[in-house]
């Protein structure tokens, strides 16, 4: 049997326990990494289930189920296998009223059963305050799927190319890293839909340009380095592809305050004699290169333009509410930060 621990690098600990013959009686699956999730998911499935899903051998439930229910599908031996393999997915044990009950089946599950809980859109949050809460997650192993870090992405986008043919440099695949939001699974599609583009060996920044949506948060980022640039007629031409969107115009007014906060930050930072460690911890930032666009955009501006840029989203964010036509007070508040940035350009962007 595996032992119950929980693992921080969930991917790799699951990998490590399928290849080793140790896997274990009861896990919890949780995590933002969906694409990492549902690849040791699936190794789990094909270890434990090597005839398919549809064999004797596998069972699967969505949403609730009653802990009867659960007790019958344990007590099930396997046929012509070694195991059961019994998942459930968005199903919330930790609100359950009969978690006394689940309690009691998981601290008697048989060696010849795998029960795994699957937090999809249901969140994962066991309240540590309650004893039994506590005692559920002791009795599992739980998997959390974390967003990978900078190295380890940059070296699976650069592979992913590779097994389609193509090359991308280091840079450039931290740049589609970095428009894409950086989460693997809408960056396996990218990866494809580029790789077929680009009609060169090597993917160009330009293939990615010509055929990645980016998220909104890398679109503000290119906004506030265009401001900042006082390039302002691409700032119109981003606001636009902003619009285009479709998002809430809050949504927006956030988006761009949150950006012009980051860049404050970096500023103080600047102002202070820190580096991008310090930026990344202060505003939860997960990429270095994410701080290190901040931190060449802040060098460009002061401290008081920083401030009244933030005072400005403020106000405008305030605003909305009053029912005004909200798509202008947008266009307002991009003409004023760009009145706001008196420094003088230097080059660079994003």
């Amino acid at each position: 049997m595996a032992k119950k621990t929980n693992a921080k690098d969930g991917y790799a600990e699951l990998t490590a326990a399928i290849t080793a013959g140790e896997i274990g009686s009861l896990y919890i699956f949780h995590g933002e990494e969906r694409y990492l999730l549902e690849r040791g998911l699936e190794n789990l499935r094909q270890s434990l289930c090597p005839d398919g899903l549809d064999s004797f051998n596998y069972k699967r439930y969505d949403g609730a189920i009653l802990p009867d229910d659960l007790d019958h599908a344990i007590d099930t031996l396997p046929a012509f296998a070694d195991r059961t393999l019994i998942e459930i997915h968005d199903y919330d044990i930790f609100k359950n009223e009969k978690r006394e009950r689940l309690l009691e089946i998981f601290s008697q599950l048989p060696e010849y059963v795998c029960v795994v809980f699957v937090y999809n859109t249901v969140p994962y949050k066991p309240d540590g305050r309650q004893k039994i809460n506590s005692a559920i997650v002791k009795s599992a192993c739980v998997i959390e799927f974390a967003i990978q870090d900078q190295s380890k992405l940059i070296k699976w986008i650069i592979r992913h190319f590779q097994a389609g043919g193509k090359q991308i440099s280091a840079k450039d695949a931290e740049y589609l890293a970095f428009i894409t939001g950086g989460l693997m699974a809408p960056l396996s599609g990218e990866i494809e839909k580029t790789a077929a583009y680009a009609k060169e060996e090597t993917v160009t920044r330009w293939d990615i340009d010509a055929v990645v949506t980016p998220v909104l948060d890398a679109v503000a980022y290119k906004l506030t380095d265009a401001l900042i640039r006082r390039d302002y007629q691409n700032a119109m031409v981003i606001l636009d592809e902003l619009l285009q969107m479709k998002e809430a115009p809050h949504r927006l007014i956030y988006v761009i305050s949150l950006k012009m906060r980051e860049l404050l930050a970096a500023r103080i930072c600047i102002e202070n004699g820190q580096g991008i460690e310090i930026l990344m911890e202060m505003c939860g930032i997960r990429f270095p290169f994410q701080a290190k666009t901040l931190f060449e955009t802040a060098r460009k501006t002061t401290l008081a333009e920083c401030r009244s840029a933030v005072k400005a989203c403020a106000e405008t964010a305030y605003e909305l509410n009053s029912g005004s036509d909200q798509e202008s007070m947008i266009t307002e508040l991009i003409a004023k930060l760009g009145n706001l940035s008196v420094a003088r350009p230097r080059g660079g962007g994003i």
